[in-house]
């Protein structure tokens, strides 16, 4: 085992023992693998994006069932086949009606809400600067990025207001807070 597969096997033991940093790493390094897979499936940036957020989503939840002796990045990707077949054979059944997500219990123990890195970096901006940069994320994340930090409104209410699981808003605002502090960061 090489020292990047030992580094991967470490992150993943500390993600199922819930650690925060642990998700958020596994996060950045594999969102482009699965965004650019999906990409290339279904041709839209929205469906590749919303596809990514509920594979991190199921994949956070369910991280004590992967099996080391596959890769992670492999799991990853049947996870996300598996949510795209899911998302096409709901489409076509719910032609009128919208998709609906059901909230769990369990997955309000896959992140923890201490303050991290980028956390620190939002919190020390000046308001207007930072309102400036909200502007520049997709709506989606602008809105997540609102009812947490403005609206104060916990990760529940947050998933009842936009109807998604909770572990969706978990994985949007990790990946918007990431997005955030990286226009920061570039300014």
């Amino acid at each position: 085992m090489d020292k990047t597969d030992e580094v991967l096997k470490e992150r993943i033991d500390k993600a199922k023992a819930g650690n925060q940093i642990a998700f958020s790493s596994l996060l950045d390094t594999f969102w482009n693998y699965v965004y650019y897979f999906q990409l290339d499936r279904t041709k839209n940036e929205n469906d590749a994006e919303d596809i990514t957020i509920q594979t991190f989503s199921k994949a956070f939840d369910k991280i004590k069932t992967y099996d080391d002796k596959y890769e992670f990045k492999t799991w990853l990707i049947t996870i996300s086949k598996n949510i795209h077949v899911d998302l096409i054979r709901k489409r076509k059944h719910n032609v009128l009606a919208g998709i609906e997500n059901s909230t769990s219990d369990a997955v309000k123990k896959v992140l923890d809400e201490s303050p991290t890195v980028e956390d620190q970096l939002i919190t020390e901006q000046n308001l207007a600067t930072l309102l400036s940069h909200i502007k520049k994320l997709k709506p989606h994340y602008q809105e997540v990025i609102n009812l947490r930090y403005f609206n104060e409104l916990s990760y529940a209410a947050i998933a009842k207001e936009l109807n998604e699981p909770v572990n969706n808003v978990k994985v949007k605002l990790l990946r918007a807070k990431k997005l955030l502090a990286e226009i920061i960061k570039s300014k």
